[in-house]
Order: C-alpha cells, then sequence, then structure tokens
C-alpha cells in the first residue's frame, strides 16, 4: 500500500505559530505532527510513504529523508496551493496501484488506518454530535453513497475523517474542476470513486483534526499520555518526578523540581531549580524553565525560556520566545465560558474552559507583564515592564 502524505501547506490557522514552521512540522510530544501521521500508516500496513510538499518543503524533505522507519520515501512538489485533489495529482508519476491518502496534519489510531487498508476502497468516517460543521458522509449499510459539505440536515452522523484508500485508476481521475472556492477537492475525486466502486466507509476510533493552536495543545495531550516513563537525562538531588516522566539524555533537571506526568523534557532542556511542571507537558531541546517558575498543560517550543518566577498555564509557546521574570498567564475566564481566541481575523471558541496564550516565534515579554486567557503574540512581538495585554499584538 502506497501511502500520499499532504504536508505542502503553511497552516494559516495555526499562525503565527506556522510563520517559519509548515503546520506538519509542529511538535506534537517527541516528534512532528506529521511524523505521527507516517508511523501510524506503517503500522497500518504502507509500505511506501510519498510526502507532498510546498511551503518551507527542506524542513519535510530533511526529516524523513530517502527512508523512514524501514520505509522508502518519496516528495512530490505542490506548485501552488489549489487544494487536496492537485496535492494527490502532484504526486501521480509516484503512483503505480491503490493507494491510500492521508492528511499530514491528522492523528488516528493504528487499528482503525489498519481496518481503512484492509477495505478499500475506503473511506475513514468518525462520528461527531454536529454533523453539521463537517463533511458528513451518506451511507447504506457501510457502503458509501455520497458526501455533502457542512448540510443543514445532515444524512448520518458520520464526518469524513480525511483519509481515503482508491483504487489504482484514481491515479487518472485527479484532474477535476476548481470548486467554489477555488480548489480542486478530494472530494469530487471521492465521488467518481464512489460511481465506479463499491466505497465502504470505516468507523475510526479516534481522530484529530490539528488545525488550530487548541488542537496542537489537544494532540500534546494525546501522545504525551502514551509516554512511558524514562529518565535518561542528569536528575539532580531532591528533584521529585511522579507518574509518566520522560527526560531524555542530555536534559537537566535540578534540585527542588518537581514533574508531574505526563510530560517530556527534550535533550538540552533545563529545569530548575525549583520549579513545578504539570499536566501535558512538553518542553521542547535547549529550553529553560527556572527558579519558582510553574508549567502547567503547556507546549514551549525549542529554544525558548521561561526563566524566573512566572506562570503559564494551557498555552502554545513557539520557538526562541523569552518571557521576563513576573510573566503570568491567565487561562481562565471570569464568568467559566470557553475562551476565545482570534483565528484569521474572527474570533471563535477554543472550547476549552482554560486555555492560555499563543506565542510565536521569537516573542518577548518584559518583566512583570500579565497577558490574559486567548491572546496571541505576534511572532518576535515585545511586551513593555508591567503591561497587562488583553489584545492580540
Amino acid at each position: 500500500m502506497q501511502a500520499v502524505v499532504l504536508a505542502a501547506g503553511q497552516g494559516t490557522r495555526m499562525r503565527p505559530l506556522t510563520d517559519h514552521t509548515p503546520k506538519p512540522m509542529l511538535p506534537v510530544a517527541d516528534r512532528p505532527l506529521v511524523a505521527h501521521t507516517a508511523d501510524t500508516a506503517i503500522q497500518a500496513g504502507a509500505d511506501e510513504l510519498i510526502f507532498v510538499v510546498g511551503y518551507e518543503a527542506e524542513a519535510v524533505r530533511s526529516y524523513f529523508g530517502d527512508e523512514y522507519n524501514g520505509v522508502p520515501v518519496s516528495f512530490a512538489v505542490q506548485e501552488e496551493q489549489l487544494g487536496t485533489a492537485d496535492a494527490v495529482a502532484a504526486a501521480r508519476e509516484h503512483l503505480d496501484g491503490p493507494f491510500a491518502v492521508l492528511n499530514g496534519d491528522n492523528l488516528y489510531d493504528a487499528a482503525s488506518l489498519s481496518g481503512l487498508f484492509d477495505a478499500a476502497p475506503s473511506v475513514a468516517a468518525y462520528r461527531v454530535d454536529d454533523p453539521t460543521s463537517y463533511g458528513v458522509l451518506s451511507t447504506e449499510g457501510d457502503t458509501i453513497t455520497g458526501i455533502v459539505e457542512k448540510p443543514d440536515d445532515p444524512p448520518t452522523d458520520l464526518a469524513n475523517a480525511g483519509a481515503y484508500v482508491f483504487p489504482a485508476e484514481a491515479r487518472d481521475w485527479l484532474d477535476v474542476p476548481l470548486s467554489d472556492r477555488g480548489e480542486r477537492e478530494i472530494t469530487d475525486v471521492l465521488a467518481k470513486v464512489i460511481e465506479e466502486s463499491t466505497v465502504t466507509a470505516v468507523e475510526v476510533d479516534r481522530w484529530l483534526d490539528v488545525g488550530r493552536p487548541w488542537e496542537l495543545l489537544e494532540a500534546n495531550e494525546w501522545k504525551l499520555g502514551q509516554l512511558d516513563r524514562r529518565l535518561d537525562g542528569e536528575v539532580r538531588g531532591d528533584a521529585d518526578l511522579r507518574g509518566e516522566v520522560v527526560v531524555e539524555e542530555g536534559a537537566v533537571v535540578e534540585p527542588g523540581v518537581v514533574i508531574e506526568g505526563p510530560a517530556l523534557v527534550r535533550s538540552g532542556a533545563h529545569v530548575g531549580p525549583n520549579a513545578y511542571v504539570r499536566g501535558a507537558t512538553l518542553l521542547g531541546e535547549d529550553t529553560h524553565v527556572g527558579h519558582g517558575v510553574e508549567l502547567k498543560n503547556t507546549v514551549l517550543m525549542a529554544g525558548s525560556n521561561v526563566p524566573h518566577v512566572s506562570y503559564v498555564g494551557d498555552s502554545v509557546i513557539g520557538r526562541e520566545v523569552n518571557f521576563g521574570a513576573g510573566t503570568q498567564v491567565a487561562n481562565l475566564r471570569h464568568d467559566g465560558d470557553p475562551v476565545r481566541m482570534t483565528v484569521k481575523g474572527d474570533r471563535v471558541s477554543t472550547g476549552r474552559r482554560k486555555f492560555g496564550v499563543v506565542a510565536g516565534d521569537g516573542a518577548k515579554t518584559a518583566i512583570n507583564t500579565s497577558l490574559n486567557a486567548g491572546v496571541v503574540l505576534s511572532s518576535g512581538a515585545t511586551t513593555t515592564p508591567g503591561e497587562s495585554v488583553t489584545r492580540d499584538r
């Protein structure tokens, strides 16, 4: 089974985290997001990976190389972002049989993906409470009869989970016309496959479409929750590491530190002394969490620092960020409603009662800065001493 992994997009809804990094390469636990997709595909039976790349393509190329986990790797370039069918068409010259198409920013459980491969031609389906926000599958038994986008009156509660297995003939059906939104849609290819074949809906047990910062946080919660305790780095003095904590070789945990898992301290990270890390927290390579700092349920990307007497909760912090002493992050609204955030100019609910801030690469806060729940700091943004930040900058 060849698996085409779509990894060409920037991820505009994930900005500012994707200003310099393609969304599929954002960190989820110990590897990029798209690597989890690739690993799951291999576990499910894929014997070749074809990555469709575009934005910051070299980041994907350099990570996967010519072979990944014993499976040969090829790359195809999508020159323009003209939709998912256009992305698969870029990989056409590599296709020589039935093939899977997987979104590089989606997470699946391996057992479900294996069932998808076995049932080919097939589409992954996920039961949702409110199908009106999804592409919804129409079915007769397990057979798919059609798909409708964001219907007011959904035919089923089966959302299209963005994973497909197409017959070999589908490589000739990829040149679909532009849709109303100016893209070549993979669902139009699916419609042709449904006309020509019996296509099976395969329910997946677990699925996450990682499109916005709080979903990256959720992805880390999922994958960090699968950690097995391992302490390969240096844990000094009376540091207290509880539960499923991984300290990679080259990381240092100083005396007085308490870490409650699941948590991952990556190589080169330095924690403490007297810091408190809890919840599903990722401390990326070469990060620094200093004295009197509390980090809770947070992603701290490579090279970032929270060095002195600060609190950061339920937040996603980009690369090379520095929080000045006394920086405090609010992560809860007084009225208890879900925290809202601006995505592509629109205020939207995160669906999370607790959510802190998003900081782009290179952002810096001055001492005693307060950041309100849902605030976004753009790449390179700064604050002034004692400032209370209640709006994005």
